[in-house]
């Protein structure tokens, strides 16, 4: 999946400045792709060239203009090609996890540490799901969310999100169990 999609996927909410999709990568998309904003701008003025996004200028009181963006029907187009095609999974591409995977043969305390600085992100991570969640949710159940929201994607790739890191936590919880007891094992036969 290219950024492109990504971004126009979030203009699908309606025209945004390239600071409020900044924000919205972080806030939701962040989930499951990332970028920098210099990353985001760049692509926006490609997209611009493309005609898949048009912007406009508006000016502000002492402030510099802001440029908001939107969706072409080009790009609606774009995108609509986009979801049609066959999307393949992804693999992992963990520097962590080849780090776990050698912890045998290294520094286990580093690893360790590794471990739970990652747990400790994941955790950070699922609160803020957990609080943008209840936001989207504003008051109702899940079912009634999903019966008339507007727009179901941002709260499903939301759930995967929150499915991810929280798997993470539990993943790491785990990994450290099993090295602090071979630790143990280890330091009392040798």
């Amino acid at each position: 999946m290219s950024l492109r999609n990504a971004v126009m996927a979030a203009l699908l909410d309606g025209e945004a400045s390239g600071y409020d999709l900044a924000k919205a990568f972080d806030a939701s998309v962040a989930n499951f792709w990332t970028c920098t904003p210099q990353q985001l701008y760049r692509e926006l003025d490609r997209m611009e060239a493309e005609g898949l996004v048009e912007a406009r200028a508006v000016e502000q009181e002492r402030r510099p203009t802001k440029r908001l963006f939107s969706l072409t029907g080009q790009g609606l187009e774009a995108l609509t090609s986009f979801t049609s095609e066959q999307h393949r999974p992804t693999a992992i591409r963990d520097e962590l996890l080849v780090a776990v995977m050698a912890a045998d043969a290294g520094d286990v305390e580093a690893v360790k540490a590794s471990i739970r600085e990652r747990r400790r992100w994941a955790e950070a991570k699922v609160a803020r799901y957990e609080r943008l969640r209840a936001r989207l949710l504003d008051g109702r159940t899940e079912e009634e969310f999903l019966e008339r929201a507007d727009r179901v994607g941002p709260y499903l790739t939301l759930l995967r999100g929150l499915s991810f890191e929280r798997d993470n936590v539990r993943w790491c919880a785990r990994s450290l169990t099993v090295l602090e007891r071979r630790g143990a094992r280890l330091d009392a036969s040798g």
